[in-house]
């Protein structure tokens, strides 16, 4: 078993430096009709009283954690509440590139609390409420610091209302890709692995906080605005369109998506009924036609082999091959750089299951999104044809060129399960040495045996979170009798390449 002391806790605590706010609104705000000696002896009268009660005179509880002590980025999320819905509602002028916004974040108190934290960075701050009341509330780095009124008892829902506006920024990761807000031609596109979401709204930005969403988006007219869900409003007035997209189903941060252009949008449903919203960019109008064909095909494939789809809407975002230069599987409408082949098709719609159903508990967990999507592109060619998942694997283990992917070379630079830090994220050993985890497993335990796992963790993990020792504890139930510890040991956790008859 691995051991479970670095896994983040979003409700952990840690303790903090008691330190003066880079500057603090305090409201209300008082009248300049006043004479100048009274204003100021009644602001710093304010200001004292609001000050010691942050500090617990008068105050519920103590502050919550300004992270959630993620191994890989320990900046990440906050404790101290659990986030059950966002309500956004944001106005886009693709121009200037101005986004103007207001976050409603309903959430529930998971200790006493005199103060918490949402992530942010870059745009500004306007007003802060809490449960209809003024909150001050201060800046410093990523973290917007709130403090409530009065505090937070422990199990207390509350909801926190934060008005910005500004540029948003795009971030550059550890591992060089560029994600936040994402400028395009013709509007923008918002992404979030892993932390890129605190650039477009305030919120608890770690995978282990999961919550529903609604988003409304007002854009110039003749643009779309393509989110995660189903697109439940659309209104016309006065040169505007705002566009409502809702997600019941629980989705991390860094899932929620945005894109805004001229995209064509086709809409269609799959044999069981399920909704399909396919929006592509005019420039890749004719590929969109054909990945339209094909997703009916990869779904009917992938609900035979993972188990019953997980939300209730499936689709695309067909974006301009420079909008971003990667793929992402956005909930429900995973985001492409250009029209996607099969294999990239296949690897974002089975992160559905693995990844944004199933999320992990901590960054270092990764490799059960990319582990489990890369095996799925083995099982697809496996099972239309193409190379088998042991063909696969032992082109893999030998090295022979042209059969290892870009970076492949490296897969036995360190285990899937143990990134050396934030930059290695993304390494070919989460993607491919994560999926040869899996498939010893499945030299193991069996084929039938084997696919039963892949339908059961989905299902046991339904919505949820799991973490790499949940997922060993799992296969090791469902495998009574197999002794899969050199698995664990070599393959998952061990360094350098592993043995292999």
């Amino acid at each position: 078993m691995v051991s479970r002391r670095a896994r983040p806790d979003c409700r952990g605590q840690r303790p903090r430096i008691a330190t003066v706010p880079r500057f603090v609104r305090l409201v209300p705000t008082l009248s300049l009709t006043l004479p100048l000696t009274l204003t100021l002896t009644l602001t710093l009268t304010l200001s004292l009283a609001l000050a010691l009660g942050a500090c617990g005179g008068g105050v519920r509880g103590t502050p919550g954690a300004a992270g959630v002590r993620d191994p890989l980025f320990p900046a990440m999320g906050n404790g101290g509440y659990d986030v059950l819905h966002y309500d956004l509602t944001l106005a886009y002028d693709p121009g200037p590139g101005r986004l103007t916004g207001t976050a409603m974040i309903t959430a529930r108190a998971t200790r006493d609390l005199s103060a918490f934290d949402l992530d942010l960075t870059g745009l500004e701050v306007e007003g802060v409420t809490v449960a209809g009341r003024a909150a001050p509330w201060s800046r410093g780095g990523q973290e917007l610091t709130v403090r409530p009124q009065g505090g937070l008892g422990e199990g207390e829902r509350f909801r926190t209302t934060v008005r910005y506006s500004g540029t948003p920024e795009t971030i550059t990761d550890p591992d060089g890709a560029r994600e936040g807000w994402l400028r395009t031609a013709d509007g923008a596109l918002a992404l979030g692995e892993p932390n890129g979401s605190m650039a477009w709204f305030p919120g608890n930005h770690h995978p282990c906080d999961k919550a529903a969403y609604d988003i409304r988006v007002t854009v110039p007219e003749g643009l779309q605005v393509v989110s995660n869900g189903e697109l439940t409003g659309r209104t016309t007035g006065a040169g505007r369109t705002t566009f409502v997209w809702h997600s019941a189903e629980p989705m991390a941060s860094y899932l929620a998506t945005v894109a805004i252009g001229r995209y064509g949008i086709t809409r269609s449903t799959l044999g069981d009924g399920l909704p399909v919203y396919l929006a592509v960019d005019p420039d890749q109008a004719g590929a969109g036609r054909e990945l339209a064909a094909r997703i009916p095909q990869v779904m009917e494939w992938a609900e035979r082999t993972f188990g019953p789809y997980p939300f209730s809407s499936v689709g695309a975002i067909v974006a301009r091959p420079g909008a971003a230069g990667y793929a992402l599987e956005t909930q429900t409408r995973p985001v492409f750089p250009g029209a996607p082949d099969t294999r990239m098709l296949v690897h974002e719609l089975a992160h559905q299951w693995y990844g944004d159903s199933v999320t992990p508990k901590s960054w270092r967990d990764i490799w059960l999104n990319e582990g489990f999507a890369t095996y799925a592109e083995w099982l697809w060619q496996e099972d239309h044809g193409g190379r088998t998942a042991q063909q696969v694997f032992d082109a893999l283990y030998r090295g022979d060129r042209g059969s290892v992917p870009a970076g492949g070379e490296k897969i036995w630079a360190f285990p899937p399960a143990r990134q050396p830090g934030a930059a290695h994220v993304s390494d070919s050993p989460v993607y491919v040495r994560g999926a040869m985890v899996l498939h010893k497993i499945r030299q193991s335990v069996g084929d039938p045996a084997f696919r039963e796992i892949l339908r059961g963790w989905a299902a046991a993990h339904r919505h949820g979170n799991a973490d790499t020792a949940d997922f060993t504890a799992y296969v090791e139930k469902k495998a009574p009798g197999k002794d899969l510890r050199e698995i664990w040991r070599d393959w998952l956790h061990g360094k350098g390449k592993p043995g292999h008859e």
